[in-house]
């Protein structure tokens, strides 16, 4: 309604603009021919004003008022000015005179809206001969309103009379064909609705279906066998890939003591001296390290044929900083720093588990740092009075922004060896314990892992 309204709107506009052209260029034909006839060009008001009779002839053989200005807006003949005109002693204002003169093709349209008078009104240059501007002409044109709204009235009328019945048989015929196709589709809604992938789903079979639902009904039961043999499919993948987890996490799990020993046995060869007198404790110590991994190794075994999960850890009162300390002497200690800011702290943890994230993470911050550079390892804890912080800082490439939400997944690795398991079996052990971890990673920098361990607090 709104697009038909604005559209007749627009034809009628155009209409009476174009009659108005076609009234004024008559009118100004007859005052070209008058003005020619009586030499009027360049004469005074006075000389125009004896021909005044002629001039008013012209409302009546073409039934329009007009009037006439000389250029300088004082006015030659006066049969109708539009109130803003008569204001101003029926003298045009310089700038409308100035629009005039600036106008394309020498014509300024203008509508006047007034409580009085409402109209378009045309003001056209007048020239001679030689093109030369000897008088304006002020044309008003008045349109019937009533009768154009009174058309449309009644187009609109009889518009919404064939939309309301439009409308109706539209209702009618879309009820009855939703009635008949709705039957079918709920019959397949609720089919759908029922369907699983750990249950036995059920065929449609639908009698008098349009070639349409007929078409639906064999892509959901196409569906339907494919779902069984995708769940099919499913179950063996995920049975393969939960032996294929274990096998990985077993084999990261027995390999991950083997590098502290090796570790060890590397630098117990290198420093032990026989004639040193401290060489029986030395020994002792050794041997205890390498009995501890060995366990950890059968731990593991032992929780792998029992179709177990990885080992649970054995809680226990340990000192924190010494057990973290028995972790650091398996690396070189010039590139290693380790502080507390506690000679001894307690927590109830599993020694050897926590042996495994230290080594883990030094392993780590070892292989962060390039080639080129001397690494440079920072162990700190830090006790608080309801928790304890332990970070461990590098100086390696850090970690890239696109790979931190990343790090602590299974099988993630950014090293060209390595299952990728570290990391989440770290995340894992330090969860047992009640903890948290985090880190912090500038590129080419160095990254920092915090590790929150909560005391007990009796």
């Amino acid at each position: 309604m709104g697009t038909t309204t604005i559209q007749y709107e627009s034809q009628r506009e155009n209409y009476h603009l174009g009659r108005l052209n076609r009234k004024e260029i008559q009118i100004q034909r007859h005052i070209d021919y008058l003005v020619t006839k009586h030499e009027l060009e360049n004469k005074p008001d006075s000389v125009w004003q004896s021909f005044n009779s002629d001039f008013e002839k012209i409302n009546e053989i073409h039934n329009v008022q007009y009037s006439l200005f000389a250029t300088d807006g004082h006015p030659l003949f006066i049969y109708h000015s539009p109130l803003e005109v008569i204001a101003n002693d029926y003298i045009l204002d310089p700038i409308l005179l100035n629009k005039i003169f600036s106008s394309e093709n020498g014509r300024y349209l203008e509508h006047y809206t007034s409580d009085i008078d409402k109209f378009h009104a045309s003001y056209r240059l007048l020239k001679d001969r030689f093109q030369r501007p000897y008088a304006i002409l002020f044309f008003p044109y008045f349109e019937d309103v009533s009768f154009s709204e009174n058309e449309l009235n009644t187009f609109l009328e009889n518009l919404y009379q064939i939309y309301i019945l439009l409308l109706g048989g539209v209702i009618f015929i879309a009820y009855f064909l939703s009635k008949f196709v709705t039957r079918s589709l709920e019959t397949i809604r609720v089919k759908m609705g029922k369907m699983g992938l750990e249950k036995k789903n059920e065929k449609i079979y639908l009698k008098n279906a349009t070639r349409e639902i007929d078409s639906l009904v064999n892509s959901y039961n196409k569906m339907v066998d494919d779902l069984a043999e995708s769940a099919e499919k499913l179950v063996k993948s995920e049975r393969e890939s939960a032996w294929q987890e274990m096998a990985r996490q077993v084999a990261h799990e027995i390999k991950n003591p083997l590098t502290p020993m090796r570790l060890t046995i590397q630098s117990f060869e290198h420093t032990f001296n026989p004639d040193d007198p401290d060489s029986s404790q030395k020994l002792k110590d050794f041997s205890k390290l390498l009995i501890q991994q060995i366990d950890t190794m059968s731990e593991v075994a032992e929780a792998f044929s029992d179709f177990a999960a990885l080992p649970k850890p054995t809680m226990r009162d340990c000192d924190l900083v010494e057990v973290t300390q028995m972790a650091i002497n398996i690396f070189q200690h010039d590139y290693i720093v380790f502080s507390s800011n506690e000679a001894h702290i307690f927590h109830k943890m599993d020694r050897t588990q926590w042996i495994r994230v230290i080594t883990n993470l030094i392993q780590n911050a070892l292989h962060s740092v390039s080639k080129k550079k001397t690494p440079q390892i920072g162990v700190q804890i830090v006790s608080e009075p309801t928790e304890t912080i332990i970070s461990i800082t590098d100086n390696g490439s850090g970690i890239p922004d696109k790979l931190k939400n990343k790090i602590f997944e299974p099988k993630f690795t950014t090293k060209s060896a390595g299952m990728g398991l570290g990391l989440g079996i770290v995340k894992n052990i330090i969860k047992s314990h009640n903890g948290k971890i985090s880190f912090i990673s500038t590129q080419d920098k160095g990254t920092t892992f915090s590790i929150v361990l909560p005391k007990k607090i009796d």
